[in-house]
């Protein structure tokens, strides 16, 4: 059978390192009707991650993004900041019909009734810290690996009173929407941080840990009847399973990282669904 469109991913293009941009301005659709979801970590320019999205709504079917903490980022005196920044880029992508976490999910068509594709945007709550330890012994920890996260001083969670204030209420929004998705509809969940803490176990310095999700999340692959969760963050690009369940961590990551690698690894974009041939097109 003849190979239909396809929904691609990727994420952490951070477009501020040229060799970066080049691979980035060269992504594109294999197939008139594929769509690509963009896990974050595009810009910390608000301007460069919109015009940028903008370019990549010009050749794919279907463009979807979800932040990531890098495009959140805000220092005094920039006109957005927090939730504020946030709304800002949702707005800005809505003006170049670019689908947002804010937006209704939209369903991939497939032979079985279609596929809800969920961007969620979630943020961290310090959750995924060691077992015993309190936030305050954990950053200590973290501050002594020198792997304090930059979001401590350039991610403001205004209006809310901390980043884990802003993280639950993101959690109970997304919960009331996924909630409302039929039972009898599978999932694509999209999003920047990953949803399973099992990743984790590949990061180089597990102090980081801390700054990559939430314990909260850990079951919504099943609960939600996924057969993909995609997300980015960890710049360490592979495909895991848990509970059955695909989990494509998508990253670009830096250009330092790609040239440390020890052995072949894919980069760009990670085809997560493919229709078959003779459905009707994506729109």
């Amino acid at each position: 059978m003849t190979q239909g469109p396809s929904l691609f991913a990727i994420s952490d293009l951070h477009l501020n390192h040229k060799a970066n941009r080049d691979i980035a301005e060269a992504l594109c659709p294999e197939t008139p009707h594929d769509w690509l979801a963009v896990a974050g970590d595009v810009s910390h320019r608000p301007d460069e991650l919109v015009a940028f999205l903008a370019r990549l709504r010009g050749r794919f079917a279907q463009v979807l993004w979800t932040p990531g903490n890098h495009d959140l980022w805000s220092r005094d005196g920039d006109p957005h900041r927090g939730a504020a920044l946030y709304d800002h880029l949702v707005a800005q992508c809505r003006a170049h019909g670019v689908l947002t976490p804010e937006d209704p999910y939209p369903v991939w068509p497939d032979a079985a009734g279609g596929i809800v594709i969920a961007p969620l945007f979630l943020l961290y709550d310090y959750s995924l810290r060691p077992v015993g330890l309190t936030k305050a012994e954990a950053m200590r920890d973290a501050a002594a690996a020198r792997v304090i996260c930059n979001d401590e001083g350039l991610l403001a969670p205004h209006p809310y009173p901390s980043r884990e204030a802003w993280c639950a209420d993101r959690l109970r929004q997304t919960r009331a929407r996924l909630d409302a998705v039929p039972e009898d509809r599978r999932t694509v969940l999209i999003s920047h941080w990953p949803l399973h803490p099992g990743p984790l176990a590949r990061l180089r310095i597990p102090e980081f840990s801390l700054w990559c999700g939430t314990r909260e999340t850990a079951d919504w692959h099943t609960r939600y009847r996924a057969v993909a969760a995609v997300h980015g963050h960890l710049h360490i690009p592979i495909t895991e399973e848990y509970d059955g369940v695909r989990h494509e961590e998508v990253s670009l990551g830096y250009p330092r990282e790609r040239a440390a690698r020890t052995r072949p690894v894919a980069y760009g974009l990670r085809r997560i669904l493919v229709r078959p041939a003779g459905l009707e097109p994506a729109t």
